[in-house]
């Protein structure tokens, strides 16, 4: 449970910096927002692998989610557009999250079950 908090803690330190990157074109002193919230991310996102989340999981999850994310909200905050064909990617992406996701869970009780371990 604590890598998944982690994980989310991960993608919206980086989804704020994102926007606030975006929001430091009208005013400056945000660019502080942006340092502190991709040195937090990547941080965070390193305390995620050393908590067991395999890599490709954990970077695919981080990536779209913060894709997705950072749409839909630069839609909200700023006005983007957000067509019917970016609402299909923004779902092929959730799918694709969730089917990294649950290649890893199978590979894992897979891996557990060849070497004889409860999954």
């Amino acid at each position: 449970m604590r890598k998944w908090l982690l994980l989310t803690s991960a993608i919206l330190l980086e989804v704020t910096a994102t926007l606030s990157l975006r929001g430091a074109l009208d005013r400056p002193a945000l660019y502080v927002l942006v340092v502190v919230g991709y040195v937090g991310s990547f941080t965070v996102l390193a305390l995620v692998l050393r908590a067991g989340l395999a890599l490709g999981v954990a970077y695919g999850i981080w990536g779209a989610s913060g894709v997705a994310l950072t749409a839909i909200l630069a839609a909200l905050f700023f006005g983007d557009p957000l067509t019917a064909v970016m609402g299909v990617g923004i779902g092929l992406v959730i799918a694709g999250v969730l089917c990294v996701e649950l290649g890893a869970q199978s590979a894992h009780a897979r891996r557990a079950q060849e070497e004889g371990e409860p999954s």
